[in-house]
Parts: C-alpha cells; sequence; structure tokens
C-alpha cells in the first residue's frame, strides 16, 4: 500500500507539472502573447507630428505593458506550483481558481472553514490533483456559469465540496471513456487516502462533487 501511495504520489506530480505547462503555453499564446503584439502595434503607428495622438497611444501602450508584466506575474506563481502547495492547500486552490476565472465565463465562490493548521503535503498534493480534475470536467463537459468550492477540516476530516450549475448528466450513463480517466482517478485517489467521493448529478440540475478524507 505504500509503494502504492508513493507511485501515485509521483504521478500526480507529474499531471500537475503538465498541467501547469499547459497553462502557461495557453496563456503565453492567447493572453501574454496578444498583449505583446497590441503594444508593438500602437506604438508602431504613432507619428510624431501628432502630438496628442502621440500622447494617447504611449499612454495606451504603456496600459498594455503593466497588464503584460502582472500576467507574467502570475505566471511566475504558477511555475512555483508545487511551493504553493508546500505552502498550503488553501492558497494552491486560490492560485488555481484564478486561472478559472480568467476566462471570464465562470463565477467562482470560494470557501474555507476551519481548515486545520497542520498539513499533510502528500494528501494536499492529491487533493489539489482531485479539484485540478473536477474543474478541467466542468470546463470540457458541463457548459456551466457557476462554481462553488469549499473546503473545510474539522474533526481529523477534511471536505471538498465542488458544485457548479451545468447541464448535468445521469451518473450511472456516465461514458466508459470519461468515466474511465476522471472520475475513476478521482475515486482511486480518495480510496489511497481513506477515503470516499461522492457525485451527485442529474440532468439540467448541475453536478455536485464531495470528497472526504482523514486529514491530515
Amino acid at each position: 500500500m505504500q509503494q502504492t501511495f508513493a507511485a501515485e504520489i509521483l504521478k500526480t506530480q507529474l499531471e500537475v507539472q503538465e498541467q501547469t505547462m499547459q497553462t502557461i503555453g495557453a496563456d503565453l499564446h492567447d493572453n501574454i502573447g496578444q498583449l505583446l503584439s497590441l503594444t508593438s502595434l500602437t506604438l508602431n503607428s504613432i507619428e510624431i507630428s501628432e502630438v496628442n495622438k502621440a500622447r494617447q497611444k504611449i499612454d495606451t501602450a504603456l496600459d498594455l505593458n503593466s497588464r503584460c508584466i502582472k500576467e507574467l506575474r502570475l505566471l511566475g506563481k504558477l511555475l512555483q506550483g508545487e511551493q504553493l502547495i508546500k505552502n498550503g492547500l488553501t492558497e494552491a486552490i486560490s492560485n488555481e481558481i484564478t486561472w478559472i476565472e480568467k476566462a471570464g465565463q465562470y463565477q467562482v465562490d470560494y470557501q474555507t472553514e476551519n481548515f486545520s493548521t497542520e498539513s499533510n503535503v502528500d494528501k494536499d498534493l492529491l487533493v489539489f490533483r482531485i479539484l485540478q480534475e473536477v474543474l478541467n470536467n466542468i470546463v470540457k463537459h458541463a457548459f456551466a456559469t457557476q462554481i462553488n468550492i469549499k473546503l473545510c477540516c474539522r474533526d481529523k476530516q477534511l471536505q471538498l465540496i465542488v458544485e457548479d450549475n451545468g447541464v448535468g448528466f445521469l451518473t450511472d450513463e456516465v461514458p466508459q471513456k470519461q468515466h474511465g480517466m476522471g472520475l475513476h482517478n478521482i475515486r482511486k485517489r480518495a480510496e489511497l487516502m481513506g477515503g470516499e467521493v461522492g457525485i451527485r448529478s442529474e440532468p439540467g440540475t448541475g453536478t455536485l462533487v464531495e470528497l472526504n478524507i482523514p486529514y491530515p
């Protein structure tokens, strides 16, 4: 069991790193690349003889540059994802939510309650990856606009609840391919931590995923 747990931790670390690189690649292409292109176009269009218009374009270029610097700082935090988990699960989740909200398609409500100052880095990593799996499923399949996340710890039990207002599904009719990847991994990792996952969903009513594990 210890060997299985250690192997799963390593696999999870690699998955988190892969997810991080995918996020960085997408943001460099879709966001930072676009900001730099707009900055270049703005600066190239400046006519020195038109002082007022030149001033406006310079101000626009400065604003674009400031936004680009802000985005690069966020990417810098993302590159330290493993360190964020070591600094605490709540901070890692907050950072993940930042990237979900950047898409502009979701309202995210994140609450923590009675979260213990004690921690277990290995469990935090697995819980964080489970959250990523759930969020990925929401983005890919749910067509949701609202995501509610609640993390609490009491009586040596950690509870993570993720709920969306998406299209929902019949849990006993999940396509085999989807079941074999995301949901299977979520349940397996919960079991490795001595916990369990409950999934409640119906067409048109959204989905609720509840993880409960011993903690720390």
